[in-house]
């Protein structure tokens, strides 16, 4: 029997954070993940971590206040808060692991701009900051007694009376299934990223956690709250860290224009990003990009800051542009990156389900609304991600093993899986997500409408039902990725009609969610989240008010 007090689901930032507070306490943790822990998507973060340090001047209130307006007053202020004014220590503390964050002339740890913040407190490791980061915390996972058992796929959670206790998962290098039964189950997935094509994420971000819990009978929240970056690659989607117009980049149109000068005066390429993903789109709409693009122009910051900053996008424009961002501008557009939305937690990462947490980008605290601002994801995985672990190790402590018939749920996930393996005719899992994905990009992009969300809505359908006779070329037990796409699809169908669903219900533009059939932000009706349920008749829409503390909601300007 495999058990543990404390279950962790995926072992990113989020992940080996929760694990390792977790730990701390005295708990017996374990980590499951589908991938070695160092190909965790949070690997690919690029340009830094949000903190106010009192060392320069700077205050955690203006940090929560910059993120709820950034938000687009869609944040709850309650975990904002709680998340800026521990983000300090938090740094230090990641520093004091061995994250050799970059420094400025006189040796203080330095800072960049980001956008829509008023103050330079962003953190970072040159270009590849989450990089910097996991790699540490995965020494420190190396030290601690934590079993990671390392490419398992979680197939399910246990869900018994009502409690979570366990999950069923297989180990992809043998395809045997076991139980890992455990007091508390903490997720720490990662986002919905796949389901869009392009994405800057990984072609492992498939949103199977949401998907696992949604199917549990938790809620979701925030769905329709997906953020498109302003500076991704073309076809690609591979992303340019924010940290460029950080550095001073400029967007550039094809008349050679610095065109955020007429949508953002004050903050030009430094406004929050919805801002300028709308910007950078209505360009493209108007006739003013190029071939589809607009430019990101690095030219006038010198050879040397290039190199000494931003190496990895030097490497990233050569080999997927054939461009030399030294010498000349590179193409980019708008390609989704984030979900501000996801399993509703509170600010301890508890969910509507006794034993079950989730933190990370899977998770809605909600500390991002509508819009999360540049370098705040990497805070909110540590921050909350530590406060998961904590939490769930003390509620662990209390509770005894649950138990349930353990040989029931592996055999009946035997028959599930051996039931798609025998199937004979049918088509693929590439060509249904590749479907998904277009369509998701196409009607659920910079800008929605009911016409098009209805489309979508309707080929999301048409996909589940082709889902259904999906065959697998690969009939083996070893290592046989066929049937992980296969089931990782499953996940992603679900979580995008929660999307698309969630985007329909929302009649208003706020945040991410800019719809052109209701241009306009409507406080009096739309103040409030969007949540979904799974109930046996279909998604089950409902709403919450959002949480205010001391930031009266207001119309943005940058």
């Amino acid at each position: 029997m495999l058990e543990h007090d404390v279950l962790v689901i995926g072992a990113g930032l989020a992940g080996m954070r929760a694990a390792l507070s977790a730990q701390e306490t005295g708990a017996n943790v374990a980590v499951v993940s589908k991938v070695h822990p160092v190909r965790s998507h949070s690997n690919a973060a690029q340009g830094g971590i949000n903190a106010a340090l009192t060392d320069r001047g700077d205050d955690w209130n203006d940090h929560a206040y910059d993120t709820v307006k950034g938000s687009d007053y869609l944040g709850d202020q309650d975990a904002i808060e709680i998340m800026c004014s521990e983000a300090g220590q938090e740094l230090i503390d990641l520093e004091h692991m061995g994250v050799i964050f970059n420094r400025d002339d006189r040796g203080l740890l330095g800072t960049r701009a980001f956008g829509g913040q008023q103050k330079a407190r962003t953190f970072f490791v040159a270009d590849f900051t989450g990089q910097a980061m996991l790699h540490v915390l995965y020494e420190q996972l190396m030290k601690s007694s934590i079993r990671v058992y390392e490419e398992w796929f979680v197939l399910s959670l246990i869900i018994e009376e009502g409690m979570c206790c366990g999950v069923t998962a297989f180990e992809i290098a043998t395809g045997r299934i076991y139980v890992i039964r455990a007091k508390t189950v903490i997720m720490c997935s990662g986002g919905v990223g796949r389901v869009f094509e392009p994405s800057t994420n990984a072609l492992i971000v498939t949103g199977d956690g949401i998907g696992q819990a949604y199917a549990s009978g938790a809620s979701l929240m925030d769905m329709e709250m997906i953020q498109y970056h302003p500076t991704t690659l073309k076809g690609s989607g591979v992303l340019i860290t924010e940290g460029a117009r950080g550095e001073g980049a400029y967007l550039l149109n094809s008349e050679g224009k610095r065109f955020m000068e007429t949508y953002a005066p004050n903050m030009m390429e430094l406004a929050s990003r919805d801002v300028v993903s709308r910007a950078e789109q209505t360009e493209i709409d108007q006739g003013r990009g190029v071939d589809g693009c607009v430019y990101l122009d690095l030219r006038h910051l010198g050879e040397d800051l290039i190199r000494e900053r931003l190496t990895q996008i030097v490497d990233i424009g050569q080999d997927f542009a054939g461009v030399n961002i030294i010498n000349e501008p590179i193409p980019i557009r708008p390609g989704m990156h984030y979900i501000m939305g996801g399993i509703k937690t509170d600010v301890n990462g508890r969910t509507n389900i006794p034993g079950l947490y989730a933190a990370g980008e899977c998770a809605c605290v909600s500390v991002h609304g509508g819009n999360r601002l540049g370098a705040n994801s990497l805070l909110d995985t540590v921050i909350f991600g530590r406060r998961s672990g904590v939490h769930a190790a003390g509620y662990a402590s209390e509770q005894e093993f649950t138990e349930f018939d353990v040989q029931g749920y592996i055999k009946g996930y035997e028959r599930k899986l051996q039931s798609i393996a025998d199937r004979q005719e049918g088509e693929r899992w590439a060509q249904i997500r590749n479907d998904l994905g277009k369509g998701m990009d196409q009607y659920f992009g910079v800008y929605r409408e009911e016409n098009g969300m209805q489309i979508l809505l309707s080929r999301i359908e048409d996909c589940k039902k082709r889902y259904e006779k999906v065959v697998l070329q690969d009939r083996g037990t070893i290592f046989n990725t066929d049937l992980v796409f296969t089931l990782e699809l499953g996940f992603m169908l679900d979580c995008a009609e929660t999307i698309v669903r969630s985007g329909i219900e929302r009649k208003e533009s706020r945040g991410a969610h800019s719809r052109t059939d209701y241009p306009l932000r409507n406080d009096k009706d739309w103040l409030k989240h969007v949540v979904v349920s799974k109930t046996d008749n279909g998604p089950q829409i409902s709403h919450l008010p959002v949480k205010i503390t001391k930031w009266t909601p207001e119309e943005r300007k940058y």
